[in-house]
């Protein structure tokens, strides 16, 4: 029998600050920072824009999480979904198949590089990951080498937040708190070369890959999983010829190459996969987000023909699923979505915008606090320094009074959504709506610059 008193009043008058405060576990939030401030309250949308509870507007500068790449207030998307729950409001995957899923695989398949045609639904990106590296076992496993069961990742990398996805995820606040993870996983470094020495090789990052898959035992990894621009630690865009390098060095040792584009697909870096800017094709590629623009749930794992095979014959199955795998109205969204895309051509738009977005992000190097500005596409990263000249970084303390004690409150009170964080060194982060243009640029520089001014002066202080 439940103990806790509701006051009435607040239920009866929507007292959304208090009803939130009680009830709501917000995911990846300090709870006790609201015990004395207001919850933000997100109640509308429209466009490249978001308004809270006081009407106030917000330009959205992160998708909202990387993921509404169509713009918010897509009517025909609801429409959609509308349409398909008068049609067939649900049906299971499991042994079973609808239109909308089948035509959705298809299409994927049509868009997907050369030899992935073979599409696994899931409800998200955390899902898609953990059927990737399930199947990477079951490959293996199928193929007579049930040794193969590692996954090597990057450090700081992000690739989800179950156990499994976990485990590949590279940062460190994010995983011990669940230890011990599920075994297997390890990491190598990042293409983060703001950080190296001027004299590196270029592709040293690609060739530390092949010396842990020499260190684990080739014969028992199953997989590199890996981000075309990597969103932990600040979009590290990848060095010329990195991904062939990796390409190479996962054939040489018969290792299956993930591309998790969870973030980096439908049209995010201007293509419809990040693989297809950077010029390479993985075994299995993870997506989710803007799949559907975020309008509804939705992932799936995208896997090459070869991969398939030992489940096609006689008794085998891949022993895997989620309820709402390629769920019918999910799925409608998803091929209302993939028609605005190209309607429109917003990986197009995006690719002839970029140059803009990133040309305002780069004059933003004559602010002292600007050490290095990376990123491609729609997904785009400034890192914060101490001191330009020697690239000094600000210690735990200086960081979380930087970017939580002034950055986060002060963008946001300005009217800018964006990501202020330092999974790494202290980064923001900035993935507007794919319809964003040069008033958008606008916007987010006349925020931008004067909030990062005055960080630096405080932090001269």
């Amino acid at each position: 029998m439940a103990t806790h008193v509701e006051n009435p009043a607040d239920t009866a008058t929507g007292d959304l600050q208090a009803l939130a405060r009680r009830h709501l576990w917000m995911h990846f939030t300090r709870l006790g920072t609201y015990a004395d401030h207001e919850v933000p309250i997100i109640t509308r949308a429209d466009g490249c824009y978001v308004y809270d509870e006081h009407g106030k507007r917000y330009l959205d500068g992160l998708s909202a999480l990387f993921c509404v790449n169509a713009g918010h207030g897509r009517s025909e998307l609801g429409e959609a979904a509308k349409a398909q729950i008068a049609e067939l409001d649900f049906f299971t995957t499991w042994s079973y198949a609808h239109p909308r899923a089948i035509e959705l695989a298809a299409r994927i398949a049509t868009l997907a590089p050369e030899p992935l045609n073979r599409v696994f639904f899931t409800s998200g990106g955390s899902e898609a990951v953990e059927s990737a590296w399930k199947l990477t076992r079951a490959y293996h496993r199928a193929r007579g080498d049930e040794d193969r069961t590692k996954i090597i990742a990057r450090h700081l990398s992000y690739h989800g937040t179950s156990l499994g996805a976990l485990a590949a995820t590279g940062i460190d606040s994010l995983r011990d708190p669940f230890k011990p993870l599920a075994p297997g996983a390890s990491h190598v470094p990042n293409t983060n070369d703001y950080r190296w020495p001027a004299e590196r090789d270029p592709l040293w990052a690609a060739d530390a890959i092949e010396e842990r898959i020499e260190r684990e035992g080739a014969e028992t990894v199953g997989a590199v999983i890996l981000e075309p621009v990597q969103n932990g630690g600040g979009c590290f865009v990848p060095q010329e010829g990195y991904f062939q390098r990796v390409r190479e060095i996962c054939d040489r040792h018969g290792v299956l190459l993930i591309s998790d584009e969870v973030i980096c697909s439908w049209g995010r870096l201007g293509h419809y996969f990040g693989s297809e800017r950077y010029g390479y094709t993985p075994d299995i590629i993870t997506t989710a987000k803007g799949l559907t623009s975020a309008n509804v749930p939705m992932g799936a794992m995208i896997v090459s023909d070869r991969l398939i095979e030992p489940f096609l014959e006689g008794t085998a199955m891949f022993a895997h699923g989620f309820t709402f795998g390629g769920h019918p109205v999910a799925a409608a969204v998803a091929l209302a979505n993939l028609e605005i895309l190209e309607r429109e051509d917003l990986c197009g738009q995006v690719r002839a915008r970029e140059a803009a977005f990133r040309s305002m992000l780069e004059a933003l190097r004559d602010l002292p606090i600007v050490g290095d500005v990376r990123g491609a596409g729609f997904f785009q990263a400034i890192e914060l320094v101490k001191d330009q000249d020697t690239k000094e970084s600000f210690d735990d303390a200086e960081s979380e009074e930087l970017l939580r004690g002034f950055l986060s409150g002060e963008l946001f009170r300005r009217g800018l959504i964006c990501r202020a964080d330092d999974r790494g060194d202290p980064v923001i982060q900035l993935a507007p709506p794919l319809i964003a243009g040069p008033e958008q640029f606008e916007e987010i520089e006349a925020v931008l610059r004067p909030v990062l001014r005055e960080a630096g002066e405080r932090i001269r202080r």
